[in-house]
């Protein structure tokens, strides 16, 4: 595995990282949204990561690859981003627009909670990311001190 594999590597991590954090933050903006363009309420969002490349890479085969030194990680891929179907929780608002004829709303199927601790780990693995960005540029830097 060369410097620029493992740049490559975190960068597409990252890239995955972020949307992540972007559709975290689209559940988070929309708690409160009783109404969207396809009617009903909003439907929390979650993102499916993939990994590039063959999917002959468990952990044995990686690590006979290793060994053998040919091993290519390319990396990770956000997949798909799904909706999260199941229903939210109603409550009792006659005066709401967009109650029903019961007097009840529909409310968002988004736990703020879980959106937190989903933000939190998405924002732990960019950091780890960068470091290994980091890391990866430091050991290039050194590596090219070795000719001075």
């Amino acid at each position: 595995m060369s410097f620029f594999d493992t740049l490559n590597t975190s960068a597409t991590a990252l890239t995955a990282q972020s949307l992540r954090m972007d559709i975290i933050s689209q559940n988070m903006a929309n708690v409160d949204t009783t109404r969207t363009a396809d009617g009903g309420a909003y439907k929390r969002k979650t993102v499916i990561f993939k990994e590039i490349g063959d999917n002959k890479n468990n952990f044995q085969n990686i690590f006979n690859k290793t060994l053998n030194k040919n091993q290519r990680l390319a990396g990770v891929k956000v997949e798909k981003i799904v909706e999260d179907d199941t229903e939210g929780p109603k409550e009792y608002n006659p005066t709401h627009p967009d109650s029903d004829e019961n007097g009840y709303v529909t409310k968002p199927n988004v736990n703020v909670v879980e959106e937190m601790v989903n933000m939190i780990s998405a924002n732990r693995a960019y950091e780890a990311n960068i470091t290994s960005v980091n890391l990866t540029k430091s050991m290039i830097s050194k590596t090219l001190e070795i000719g001075k």
